[in-house]
């Protein structure tokens, strides 16, 4: 039987009265002092990004036997006594196999006020490397959310599809957002910020909903457009940059000639394209990735779905940065037209400028980026 984490018996902690919107890096910091985000050890250099917080794995992984939801009042540990296969330490690092399933607990749990909420998302390298990894809570009926008020542990479930990865006590694989209230600025509210700030150039010009991205199958000068992953084969540390040979994991793609192209997905490979629109997300917002509409295409766009604010901002090392995407097709095969909206992102106030942005400063892997692989790659 797994040993159940203490359940907590304090108030929640209180917080400095916020305005509403996503809680900048400053405001997270002050969340750990108070108690509001609680650590089981001190924070990691560049754990805490401009408006997100990296999530740390704990010290031991359980293998189940499948992927579950605790759902109104149980508790996560409740479903891995039924559950459970095996449990195994991760202190000195350990393989996570592909194909199953696995719940860690992490090193941060939460006793948020009641005027805040969260939610969660895989990195932008975890998506990279096709690792569909989710953040789940006690008595929550949904994955990557947690509720305003939330009181308990995190855990993350993490499931390689691809590529075996090897993890280790305090590996990053998820980021959690917190908002105070209603961020989410409005088409209306965007259309002008798009004619003040420039969100996007390049591509399609389409607000409704949040802003269109569409993919670009045409290239830059030698007409690579993407890459397809290999299957069987070696491992990728994810706490190491720059390790692994492009040419062991990866096929290149390239697109076709005169001014046009179309990629046929393959059922069940994973694929790394790029958004024709570079994007800017101003200092004061933040933007997501929303999950694409499977009533246009059985396909999946974008495991990774937050933009820290300064990605693409010039003054940050940006000028514009295309979004990288994440593409799985679904039971059958499915055609990609160059140009095809594929997603949407919408942008979202915070409550107070950061006081540090996504890009140079920070030694950030992605900003600026055209195509790109994850950071395991050389």
């Amino acid at each position: 039987m797994v040993k159940a984490p203490a359940k907590r018996t304090t108030k929640p902690a209180a917080v400095p009265r916020l305005l509403p919107g996503v809680l900048p890096a400053q405001a997270l910091r002050a969340l750990t002092l108070s108690g509001a985000i609680r650590l089981a050890e001190p924070l990691a250099p560049r754990q805490v990004q401009p408006a997100s917080l990296d999530l740390r794995l704990g010290a031991i992984a359980h293998r189940v036997r499948a992927s579950f939801l605790p759902g109104p009042g149980t508790d996560v540990q409740a479903k891995l006594d039924s559950l459970l296969l095996h449990t195994f330490d991760l202190t000195r690092g350990a393989v996570l196999e592909t194909g199953c399933v696995y719940i860690v607990p992490l090193l941060e749990s939460l006793e948020l006020p009641a005027t805040l909420a969260g939610s969660a998302n895989p990195k932008s390298s975890t998506g990279r490397l096709d690792v569909f990894t989710r953040v789940i809570a006690d008595g929550v009926a949904s994955f990557d959310q947690i509720p305003a008020g939330y009181r308990g542990p995190l855990y993350a479930e993490i499931c390689p599809q691809t590529f075996p990865i090897v993890v280790r006590r305090g590996s990053t694989l998820s980021q959690l957002r917190l908002r105070n209230g209603l961020a989410q600025i409005s088409d209306e509210a965007l259309r002008t910020l798009h004619a003040d700030q420039l969100l996007v150039r390049g591509g399609v010009e389409n607000i409704e909903t949040g802003i269109a991205l569409s993919v670009d199958l045409i290239g830059d000068g030698n007409k690579l457009v993407g890459f397809r992953a290999k299957r069987h084969t070696g491992l990728v540390d994810v706490d190491v940059a720059g390790a692994c040979a492009v040419a062991d994991y990866w096929e290149p793609i390239h697109g076709g000639t005169g001014g046009s192209s179309r990629l046929i997905l393959d059922p069940d490979q994973f694929y790394i394209l790029a958004s024709k629109e570079a994007v800017h997300v101003p200092p004061a917002y933040a933007a997501e990735m929303m999950p694409f509409n499977p009533l246009v295409g059985e396909f999946r766009v974008h495991y990774a779905g937050f933009m820290d604010p300064g990605f693409g901002h010039a003054p940050a090392g940006g000028s514009g940065a295309r979004v990288v995407l994440e593409v799985r097709s679904h039971k059958v095969p499915f055609v990609l037209e160059d140009g095809q909206i594929i997603g949407r992102l919408v942008y979202e106030r915070l409550t107070e400028r950061p006081d540090m942005l996504y890009g140079r400063d920070l030694g950030s892997n992605y900003q600026g980026q055209t195509l790109k692989l994850s950071k395991h790659f050389k």
